[in-house]
């Protein structure tokens, strides 16, 4: 009996997870992963512009412009990523390769440099960046954009592939 069950126990296979949990998982890790890396830039003085943009005009005191303040923003920032890959998912998630997440990527730099920038009083207007700020957070975007929208492209594609190889039975022939 114990045998049995245990065989049973085996055999089960574990529920894949869904695409939209993976949206999100991916939406988290990239705004993180990206965000510390544009954290390293502004550390090597690649960019004048560090993580903890997000927060001052929200948060008072000093903490936030130090180490405390930028781990904060990284986390945040992966927060309000789940938003951005979930616009992705809702819009160009059947697009095939990285153009539209190359395109993604460049249209949230304009909608952060351009449009949101009265927001962000720290933020000086693109005219007024270093190239080396302007040309490091594009193509920060541009990688974040990559990620975000191959990722989730790529997760649409294997559950439609999973999806019709599990519904339609397969034809070989015995030889």
């Amino acid at each position: 009996m114990a045998e049995n069950q245990e065989q049973l126990e085996q055999n089960k296979k574990e529920r894949p997870m869904s695409l939209l949990l993976k949206t999100v998982i991916t939406g988290f890790v990239g705004g993180v992963f990206w965000s510390l890396i544009g954290y390293l830039a502004y550390f090597f003085h690649f960019s004048e512009i560090s993580p903890n943009m997000i927060l001052i005009p929200w948060v008072a005191g000093d903490w936030k412009y130090g180490k405390l303040g930028n781990y904060i923003a990284i986390l945040l920032i992966g927060l309000l990523s789940i938003l951005v890959a979930l616009i992705y998912y809702a819009a160009l998630r059947r697009i095939k390769g990285m153009w539209a997440g190359i395109l993604y990527g460049v249209a949230w730099w304009l909608l952060v440099f351009y449009v949101l920038n009265p927001l962000f009083p720290n933020l000086e207007t693109v005219s007024h960046l270093q190239r080396n700020t302007i040309i490091t957070t594009l193509c920060l975007y541009i990688l974040y954009g990559v990620f975000i929208g191959y990722s989730i492209s790529f997760e649409t594609e294997e559950m439609n592939r999973q999806t019709q190889s599990t519904s339609t039975p397969s034809t070989s022939s015995n030889k």
